[in-house]
């Protein structure tokens, strides 16, 4: 592994605790996350469509071009609203 791969790791990995650590301060913003991503899930850019709302509506800002730890947040959002409709 290079000295960039490394270093991108670690970047979203701390990208993600700041990102958590807001969550957890703020547990509204994992409920309307959740909400917004329900809305646009079946959108042909949904991950666009979801970070701009979210955006818009909260204090997480997720930029236009999506970092590779945005990219996942995006990905892990969508995965529990998948997981929550197979439930039912």
């Amino acid at each position: 592994m290079s000295v960039a791969e490394i270093k991108n790791k670690d970047r979203v990995i701390n990208e993600l605790m700041l990102f958590i650590r807001k969550v957890l301060a703020e547990p509204e913003i994992s409920e309307k996350a959740i909400e917004i991503a329900r809305k646009h899930i079946n959108e042909p850019n949904a991950d666009m469509l979801i970070a701009d709302e979210l955006s818009s509506t909260t204090n997480v800002k997720i930029p236009i071009e999506h970092s590779d730890a945005d990219t996942l947040f995006l990905q892990v959002l969508k995965d529990v609203v998948r997981d929550e409709t197979a439930l039912y």
